[in-house]
């Protein structure tokens, strides 16, 4: 390492400690601000310790752009997928990370569409009977991506807009669940949706993982569908629940009775049994902007998830089997006025919609002028005492990591949310100023943005994500 590294190193390490005690001043603020107090900066701050657990491949010298990160506990590895195509297994000690999957390859046939942001192989979901022999789930799993083919016939169609590219759901089938590779088949198509906008394509697949055999909820996969994009809900989908945007939807991927016939429709869905043919039987919850993440307490089941504001709010909901979250008639706990306005009148004035437990605004100072919500995981482990009880989430570009208490749930509005910073060579960090120095150390240009997700490995590991510097990182116990 040169003299002239060394010396930027450490001058982008004071800075970084100084940024991260002292909040860098507020951008200017639009006339119109829901939440004129700032989050707190320096009250109530969880500091955090960290390993780097593993490295995930550039691609063509770009950073890995890490969506999830999930434990597959029946062959004892984790999974991790990057936008553009590459599924990655990483073994539990992090030390192996092999390509499991890449769905760009031409022999599958499924023309990954990752241009831009937002845009590509958006998540994935292992069946929880994925190594039980015997069982409808044995070498199941799960991908909902973004695809260049728009030539078959799509399931939900919006009705509107430029049909930019569709999203397919696929079901892949492993022949051995404990390879080291994929070696089944091409996919079987479950869902074709046509996206009539470039942006807001989809969210999380997830099986809750709380749900055991037998039970109600056991082998039903949740589907965080966003509202079509541009901005505004243009074609007002999210309300309406004749369409399938806007909303988390929860199928059986082993049933049959769908439109369709390669799906099932739960019958103990909310919405399956209103007596309106209109009404999608597959939707759970509906009135969401952008639900790119949603995660269940293990404690009491309690369901939180992450709904990506318009101009002015980012919220954390607790959401129930048919709730309504509002958009696009309310942006938070504010009526929505347009892209760039709220109303501050009639503040959760409506008695059938599910409001934010949390919620924070664009203009706050420790934030950067774009803002995105993300959600990770309520942390009821011991192994990090500072943790325990608290809801982590953050915000996307960023790379903010805040949390709430748990079991004391607010009511709205941003006074209940505190930071988390990393403990670094003695100082905090923020994970943004992480990633510039590790870019740095990588002969890169520093980022300007973090692009933060959530993992969760075994034993209720906390791992967090970034589309910039290609690290898994993971937050371990403070040391003696």
């Amino acid at each position: 390492m040169t003299q002239i590294t060394h010396v930027m190193i450490a001058a982008l390490l004071m800075a970084a400690n100084a940024l991260a005690q002292t909040p860098a001043p507020a951008p200017a603020r639009v006339p119109m601000d829901p939440f004129p107090k700032p989050i707190a900066a320096t009250d109530g701050v969880v500091k955090v310790s960290f390993s780097e657990f593993a490295a995930i491949p550039d691609i063509a010298g770009e950073a890995a752009r890490m969506m999830l990160l999930v434990d597959e506990p029946g062959s004892r590895r984790m999974f991790v997928n990057d936008m553009r195509g590459p599924l990655y297994s990483l073994s539990y000690d992090g030390k192996t990370v092999t390509q499991y999957l890449d769905l760009r390859a031409v022999s599958w046939g499924v023309n990954v569409q990752s241009a831009g942001r937002e845009r590509g192989f958006q998540s994935f979901a292992f069946h929880p009977q994925f190594n039980r022999r015997g069982t409808p789930g044995y070498g199941k799993f799960y991908t909902l991506t973004d695809t260049s083919n728009t030539a078959p016939k799509a399931d939900f169609v919006p009705g509107g807009g430029d049909h930019t590219h569709d999203t397919v759901l696929l079901e892949w089938t492993a022949k051995n669940p404990a390879a080291a590779t994929f070696d089944g088949g091409a996919p079987r198509e479950l869902i074709r949706f046509e996206q009539p906008f470039a942006n807001h394509n989809a969210g999380l697949l997830s099986f809750n993982p709380l749900a055991t055999t037998g039970s109600p909820d056991f082998g039903l996969l949740y589907i965080g569908f966003a509202d079509g994009g541009s901005g505004g809900d243009p074609l007002n989908m999210a309300q309406n629940r004749g369409s399938a945007f806007g909303k988390i939807l929860r199928i059986d991927p082993r049933g049959s009775n769908s439109a369709n016939g390669k799906y099932g429709v739960p019958t103990n869905n909310p919405f399956a049994s209103d007596g309106d043919a209109a009404t999608l039987g597959e939707i759970f919850a509906i009135g969401m902007r952008n639900p790119q993440r949603f995660t269940w307490d293990s404690k009491n089941g309690n369901m939180f998830v992450a709904d990506i504001g318009q101009g002015n709010v980012e919220k954390i909901s607790l959401v129930k089997a048919g709730a309504n979250l509002g958009w696009n008639k309310w942006e938070g706990s504010f009526p929505f006025v347009s892209r760039a306005e709220v109303s501050l009148a009639n503040q959760r004035g409506d008695r059938e919609v599910t409001f934010p437990i949390a919620e924070y605004d664009h203009a706050d100072p420790i934030l950067q002028s774009r803002t995105s919500v993300t959600v990770g995981y309520v942390y009821r482990q011991k192994a990090i005492a500072q943790l325990a009880n608290l809801l982590l989430f953050g915000d996307i570009p960023s790379g903010e990591v805040f949390y709430l208490n748990a079991d004391n749930l607010p009511k709205g509005g941003q006074d209940g949310i505190r930071r988390i910073l990393f403990n670094a060579g003695g100082a905090s960090r923020t994970l943004l100023q992480l990633i510039q120095e590790k870019n740095i150390q990588q002969g890169k240009q520093a980022a300007v943005r973090a692009d933060l997700r959530f993992g969760m490995g075994p034993d209720g590991q906390i791992l967090v994500l970034n589309k910039a510097d290609g690290v898994v990182r993971l937050l371990i116990p403070d040391r003696p």
